[in-house]
């Protein structure tokens, strides 16, 4: 079992930052690939970011360069740093890792104003 918690979302506006975390549970967390996802009404869950065990980082089109996925194993918890933040990048983000099933946090909103 994995428990996954997600922190560090509100309101920020358009150009301004915001950094999400999400802390794991259990002792295997160095060799999860770690994601963060977000989904917006009306539209499909999607892939934001990953990272590896190796710390391979990987992101969708509509946020590279302007995101970053880190973690810190030693604190068992995932970053995603958000800045220049588009209206766009409002959604609710998730946390997830698969280690026989899949994972998810409760999520954590972001509201960005224009």
């Amino acid at each position: 079992q994995v428990q996954l918690v997600e922190s560090g979302g509100g309101l920020a506006q358009a150009g301004g930052s915001l950094r999400l975390s999400c802390v794991a549970s259990g002792s295997m967390f160095r060799f999860f690939v770690m994601e963060w996802y977000r989904q917006a009404p009306g539209i499909p869950r999607e892939l934001v970011a990953s990272i590896t065990a190796g710390g391979s980082t990987n992101y969708a089109d509509s946020v590279k360069g302007r995101f970053t996925i880190s973690r810190d194993n030693a604190k068992n918890t995932v970053y995603l740093q958000m800045s220049s933040l588009k209206p766009e990048d409002t959604a609710v983000y998730y946390c997830h890792t698969t280690l026989l099933r899949d994972y998810w946090g409760q999520g954590t909103q972001v509201t960005v104003s224009p």
